[in-house]
């Protein structure tokens, strides 16, 4: 663990609270990896923007499915009828006209096939690996801890903010259209981070439990930041791919 490991040894108040919170992700969070500096520098290659898609959507496609363990798990109904919307951004009505179809759209606007895309066998192992342990962190931790991971939409809105005008500019086989998802998500992350921040500094009144969800979004960070790095690895100046997983020199993976 980081710095942040004894961070609530002696209590916090709920604006200390907050302020460790939003100091974690001004820190931690993926902005700051190399690859996301590389992207928005114009320096990644078509395929290399075509394998951050493709795993990527591995883990857009299970943001709705740990939202809804977080639900069934939530007894207040005002908190259901809060958290759900989550839900509807990504599955949108009929399950493909929300932001997960919006993801489809942005990755086969890159040349991807989209059954290669929705199928996730060619993602990398390590990419499965984190969105795996994300879901399970969500079903088998405290509700309270649950919410706390969702934090990292704190600071969405400022990755898209430097992402879209960088690859709008920098890569001329991208259009806005392709991008269309994430039109919606600033507002949508700006929603769902206050609600949830609200939520947390409320109810972590003593110091463990404040402490635990410090520790939730430094490993949220942490699944965020290991995508990148396994990324980085396979298709990065290594290059070092693993069997299975797609492989932009080849037709197929």
């Amino acid at each position: 663990m980081t710095e942040f490991s004894d961070a609530a040894r002696n209590g916090l108040t709920p604006a200390e609270l907050e302020d460790v919170l939003r100091q974690i992700g001004a820190e931690s969070y993926h902005n700051r990896h190399p690859l996301h500096h590389k992207m928005t520098a114009g320096e990644l290659t078509r395929g290399q923007m075509q394998a951050w898609a493709l795993n990527r959507y591995c883990y857009q496609s299970v943001i709705p499915r740990k939202d809804a363990m977080i639900l069934a798990r939530a007894e207040d109904p005002a908190f259901r009828a809060e958290w759900r919307k989550r839900i509807e951004d990504h599955d949108g009505t009929d399950g493909w006209d929300g932001g997960i179809a919006r993801w489809v759209k942005l990755a086969t606007g890159l040349g991807l096939d989209r059954d290669l895309v929705v199928g996730e066998r060619a993602a990398l192992p390590a990419t499965r690996f984190a969105v795996g342990a994300y879901l399970a962190f969500c079903s088998n931790r405290s509700l309270l801890q649950a919410v706390a991971s969702s934090l990292t939409e704190l600071f969405s809105p400022m990755i898209i903010s430097e992402r879209v005008p960088a690859m709008l500019a920098k890569y001329d086989y991208i259009s806005a259209d392709i991008l269309s998802y994430f039109n919606a998500r600033p507002a949508q992350a700006s929603r769902d981070a206050d609600f949830a921040l609200a939520y947390v500094v409320k109810r972590a009144n003593t110091a463990e439990q404040q402490q635990s969800v410090i520790d939730a979004l430094v490993f949220k960070c942490d699944v965020l930041w290991s995508m990148l790095d396994a990324l980085e690895q396979a298709y990065g100046e290594h290059g070092h791919i693993p069997p299975g997983a797609f492989d932009p020199g080849r037709a197929s993976p």
